[in-house]
């Protein structure tokens, strides 16, 4: 089946992402290309239906600064430019762009919430203006000081007078604020009226996109085998599942127990796959070796490391037990493939270095098979629904490679660790209880380096302090604390004193990321 398919040029915007998120949301299949990539052989190839030319720092005034094909915009098909790439779209066309104060002109800069008014009616702001303004979310330093020839001005704001712009004749829309973000509220709508002009079928759905990635699983693979490591988390159970679906027993997952893990978990995620699945899985219980090596030790980098290095050496202690393994199955996700390099192949600008798991395939000469790197994080979560995965296993919160190990700040020994698992159940089960969990992007204990007086009963005690994390977020980069109730938290910090013993204090952890991390370690 062949999606219509829509090229977003990104010129460098932090928020281009959420252009592709609201796109997918609308069940638009599109991929997001730096602009240094787009070259007219490459879009001819991709054969979008429609372009967005997205945000970004530079200053069109800048003699060197991006821009687009010059040939695209005789492609034929509708471009939405958005911020700089409404200014990209003005230069290069025949209009004029003066710079802000940031790029060294006179120019007012706008930052923030500003209110559109409407100039005229255009079908792009169907839905709009009903209470006769509309606020958006500015971030321009330059501004549009000419228009290009053929396009009109259809909405201003105070300091940007050509705030929203189009040529309706060749279908060029052009904005000077951010739709995506949520602090434009009726953004969504935007992008519903600029695909839904465009023409687009909107038929990217995950039932659609379980059954393209089964074929081209099978056509990869043949009858080769693959392993995968398998965490129990939600990308690498929907990665398991659906190559399953696709070749059956030529998968073997194997499942490293470092000893790091929550209470129970070991036995939720086999059980989970070998009594709905029957999924070959090797079970590497190889927690006293973990462990023994972490034995007192408290350095957090050390510990990742010491962590990354033995279960790199147990993955392929078993994996070499398994005859004619050809591929390594990944759960790498679309985020990661736009901060390293485009999937389908162009060159693109480097953000941040994407590691395979471990440096394994490379180590062990195997080929890759990542059937989840075209989606997003609520995409996987939205197949995992399509192959019938438990909504149990679907909604889990994230949970760190090194398992317990950063949220047992210090030394490490046995006795913590399980202190720490009761603690983290106890709390666990209360968000639920409340009816909270799905409200929540991640929550965890953490047991405290620190020992503290307390009185219990007749008794004084000398226990362990527990910190309490929970935050609210979208896909992890940035976070808030989640806003329980006093009840809430005095509740939980009555049952945790009460039945784990060992800790005698409960703080709740209220920082933001940034500037702390989500995790302690």
């Amino acid at each position: 089946m062949t999606h219509d398919r829509l090229l977003i040029i990104d010129f460098g915007s932090q928020v281009t992402q959420l252009i592709a998120r609201r796109l997918r949301e609308l069940n638009v299949y599109c991929e997001i290309h730096p602009y240094q990539s787009v070259t007219m052989n490459m879009v001819r190839a991709l054969a979008p239906r429609a372009v967005i030319f997205s945000g970004g720092p530079d200053s069109v005034t800048r003699e060197g600064s991006p821009r687009a094909p010059q040939e695209l915009f005789d492609y034929g098909v509708p471009i939405l430019g958005i911020c700089y790439g409404q200014q990209v779209m003005m230069t290069q066309l025949g209009g004029q762009v003066d710079g802000g104060k940031i790029s060294g002109g006179g120019g007012t800069a706008e930052f923030g919430r500003a209110y559109v008014e409407p100039k005229g009616s255009l079908h792009l702001l169907d839905g709009w203006f009903d209470d006769g303004r509309e606020q958006v979310w500015m971030s321009h330093g330059d501004h549009v000081s000419r228009l290009a020839p053929g396009f009109e001005v259809y909405g201003t704001s105070p300091n940007a007078p050509y705030a929203i712009t189009a040529d309706t004749t060749r279908h060029f829309y052009a904005v000077q604020f951010h739709p995506e973000v949520h602090h434009t509220p009726r953004g969504a709508k935007l992008y519903e009226n600029f695909v839904r002009l465009a023409g687009f079928k909107s038929d990217w759905t995950m039932g659609a996109y379980r059954d393209e990635a089964i074929a081209k699983i099978r056509e990869q693979v043949g009858d080769k085998r693959v392993i995968c490591g398998l965490s129990g988390g939600v990308d690498s159970s929907v990665a398991a599942v659906l190559i399953h679906e696709a070749i059956g027993d030529q998968l073997t997952c194997v499942f490293v127990d470092h000893g790091l893990l929550r209470k129970n978990e070991a036995e939720e995620v086999l059980g989970m796959f070998r009594d709905n699945y029957n999924i070959p899985l090797i079970h590497a219980d190889e927690s006293d070796l973990f462990l023994t090596a972490l034995d007192g030790m408290s350095d957090p980098e050390e510990k990742r490391k010491t962590i990354g290095k033995l279960f790199i050496d147990v993955f392929q202690k078993h994996a070499d037990t398994i005859e004619n393994a050809e591929f390594l199955a990944q759960g790498t996700l679309y985020p990661d493939v736009i901060e390293s390099v485009s999937f389908s192949g162009g060159p693109s600008v480097t953000i941040k270095s994407h590691h395979n798991v471990g440096g394994l395939p490379e180590k062990m000469g195997l080929k890759l098979v990542e059937p989840l790197r075209e989606l997003f994080k609520d995409e996987v979560r939205a197949l995992g629904h399509a192959l019938g995965l438990p909504p149990s296993f679907i909604g889990r919160h994230p949970f760190p490679g090194p398992g317990l190990a950063i949220r047992c700040p210090g030394e490490i020994t046995r006795d913590k660790l399980a202190i720490l698992r009761e603690a983290d159940a106890v709390y666990i089960d209360q968000i639920r209880r409340h009816g909270l969990y799905e409200d929540i992007w991640q929550a965890f204990a953490a047991l405290l380096p620190v020992r503290t007086v307390g009185v219990m009963g007749d008794g004084r005690t000398y226990d362990y302090a527990c910190a309490l994390r929970a935050v609210t977020s979208v896909d992890g980069m940035t976070a808030d604390y989640y806003p329980f109730s006093h009840d809430f938290l005095s509740e939980t910090a009555t049952r945790i004193i009460n039945e784990v013993p060992g800790i005698n204090r409960i703080t709740y952890d209220i920082t933001s990321k940034p500037p702390g991390t989500i995790e302690w370690e």
